[in-house]
C-alpha cells in the first residue's frame, strides 16, 4: 500500500503529550502527522499542573513547583523531570500556552507558585496555570470576597452546597444556590448546557435567572460549562470542525459579567469535562494550520522499517483489519499515554508495551501490582510502570541500548513516575513532549 503522506516526524497518541509533540515539532519546522486513540485530555479538568505534590508519601503540597522540581530530581533521580532542564520546561510551558492563547483559550498563573484552585468538591487543586475562565475564582478565594456558587438542579458530580460546606469555615463571604437550568429539566449533562449556551437568549435566560441572587456577591461562580469551545466566535464560525455556533466561552462571560454586574468564573467539574474538550477542540482546531497531519481518533495497528531508516505507520480504519491510511516519517515520538490511552495494555500476568514490543519497567510478579493498603501512602507499584528511556528521551531495549535511533518517547507512558499523585500530569506531558522534539531534531543534524 503506497503511503498517504511522507513526513518528518510522526507521532502516536492524542494525549496531552501527544498534542504537545505536535505543536512543538510543527513550530519547529518540521512536518507532522499524527494518530491516537481516545486520550486523557478529554478527562482533564483544563488545568496545566506542574508539580503539585512532593512528598507524596507525606501529602506534601507545593507552593513554589520550581522548588518542588530541585528536591523531586534529589530525592526520585530517575523521574522523567530529571532529564528536562528548568529552562527547557519554562520554555515548553510558554509555547504551549502562547499556542492555546492564540486559539481563544488563554490562561493565567503566578511565575514561581502554584495558583489554588475550587474545585467542584471543595477541595482546592494547587496548579501551575488556569484557563482565564477560572482565574477570577482564584483571586476571589484568595482574598475571601462574598461569593455565589451556582448550582442547576439535575446536573450530576457538582455540589454547591458542598463547596460551601468544605470551604466556609474559612471563606464566609461563601453561599450557593440551587436553580433550573433554563428550558432544561430532568438530569442533565454538561455537554447538552454547553452547547445550549452558545445561544445568546439563553445565556440571557440564565442571567435573570441568577440576578435575584446576587445580592452582595462581588463573584459568581458557575459549573464549567458556559460554553463547548473557547475560541472568538468569528474564528469557530469559520471553521467547519468547532461548528457555526453564535457564542464562544468569554462571549458568554462577558455577557453574563454585564447583566449581573460581578466577575465571572467557572468551577472544573467532574471527568468527562467540557475544559478536556475545549483543550482538544483547539488543537484540533488549529493544529492542521500549522502543517500538522491529523488522523482523529485513530490508532496505528501496526509499523515496519523503511529502507531509509525510518518508519512505515499503518493507521487503522473502521473495520477489524481495515487500514484507513499509510504514514512514512523518518522519526517517531510514542505518546500514546498509559492503559487509557492504550500505550501501555496489561494482561493476567505482565504489562505490555502493544505496538513496537518494548521492554516495560514494572514488578517482577503480579500480586506485587498494588499494596495491601489501596490508600497507602506510597502508592501502589503498577503506577509507576511504563518505558525506561536514555538521557534523549530513546525508549530503551531488553540490552539497555536505545531501541531505534529514532524513536522517542514522552509522557505518562514514560517509567518512574506517579503522575497523578504527585500532580504533574499535563508538566510531565509538556515538558517531555518538548525534550523529545529537541532531541529528534539535534538528530537530524
Amino acid at each position: 500500500m503506497e503511503p498517504d503522506c511522507s513526513c518528518d516526524l510522526m507521532v502516536v497518541g492524542a494525549g496531552m503529550a501527544g498534542m504537545a509533540a505536535a505543536l512543538f515539532a510543527s513550530s519547529r519546522g518540521l512536518s507532522v502527522a499524527q494518530a491516537g486513540a481516545l486520550g486523557g485530555i478529554d478527562f482533564s479538568t483544563g488545568m496545566l499542573d506542574l508539580l503539585g505534590m512532593h512528598p507524596v508519601e507525606e501529602l506534601h503540597a507545593v507552593d513554589n513547583p520550581w522548588q518542588g522540581l530541585e528536591a523531586l530530581r534529589r530525592d526520585e533521580p530517575h523521574h522523567p523531570y530529571g532529564l528536562v532542564p528548568d529552562a527547557d520546561v519554562r520554555a515548553a510551558f510558554e509555547d504551549f500556552t502562547a499556542f492555546l492563547a492564540e486559539a481563544g483559550l488563554p490562561y493565567d498563573g503566578y511565575a514561581d507558585r502554584n495558583a489554588r484552585v475550587l474545585t467542584s468538591l471543595g477541595t482546592v487543586k494547587p496548579t501551575y496555570r488556569a484557563p482565564c475562565s477560572m482565574w477570577p475564582g482564584v483571586q476571589a478565594m484568595e482574598r475571601k470576597l462574598p461569593c455565589l456558587i451556582i448550582d442547576f438542579i439535575g446536573l450530576k458530580g457538582f455540589s454547591g452546597r458542598q463547596i460551601v460546606e468544605v470551604r466556609g469555615p474559612e471563606w464566609p463571604g461563601l453561599r450557593s444556590v440551587r436553580i433550573p437550568f433554563p428550558g432544561c429539566a430532568g438530569e442533565l449533562y454538561p455537554e447538552h448546557l454547553a452547547w445550549s449556551l452558545t445561544e445568546m437568549d439563553v445565556v440571557d435566560w440564565l442571567a435573570e435567572s441568577v440576578a435575584e441572587h446576587v445580592q452582595d456577591a462581588q463573584a459568581v461562580g458557575f459549573p464549567a460549562v458556559l460554553g463547548p469551545y473557547a475560541a472568538p466566535a468569528s474564528t469557530a464560525s469559520s471553521t467547519a470542525s468547532v461548528g457555526a455556533a453564535s457564542s464562544g466561552l468569554y462571549d458568554v462571560i462577558a455577557r453574563l459579567r454585564e447583566r449581573l454586574g460581578v466577575e465571572i468564573f467557572e468551577i472544573p467539574t467532574m471527568p468527562p469535562s467540557i475544559a478536556g474538550l475545549r483543550l482538544r477542540a483547539a488543537f484540533e482546531t488549529f493544529l492542521p494550520g500549522r502543517g500538522v497531519r491529523i488522523y482523529p481518533q485513530k490508532r496505528v495497528a501496526e509499523w515496519e522499517r523503511t529502507d531509509n531508516g525510518g518508519f512505515r505507520f499503518h493507521i487503522a480504519g473502521a473495520g477489524e483489519g481495515d487500514i484507513e491510511a499509510v504514514v512514512e516519517a523518518r522519526g517517531a515520538i510514542l505518546a500514546g499515554g498509559r492503559f487509557f490511552g492504550k500505550g501501555l495494555t496489561a494482561d493476567r500476568h505482565a504489562v505490555h508495551e502493544p505496538l513496537f514490543g518494548l521492554p516495560v519497567l514494572q514488578p517482577k510478579h503480579r500480586d506485587e501490582w498494588h499494596r495491601e493498603d489501596f490508600f497507602d501512602a506510597r502508592g501502589h507499584p503498577l503506577n509507576r510502570t511504563g518505558v525506561e528511556v536514555d538521557a534523549r528521551l530513546r525508549p530503551l531495549s531488553e540490552n539497555g541500548h536505545p531501541a531505534f535511533p529514532n524513536l522517542f518517547a514522552a509522557g505518562s507512558i514514560l517509567a518512574n513516575q506517579d503522575w497523578m499523585r504527585a500532580k504533574c500530569g499535563a508538566g510531565l506531558a509538556i515538558a517531555t513532549a518538548y525534550a523529545a522534539v529537541q532531541s529528534y531534531q539535534n538528530s537530524l543534524s
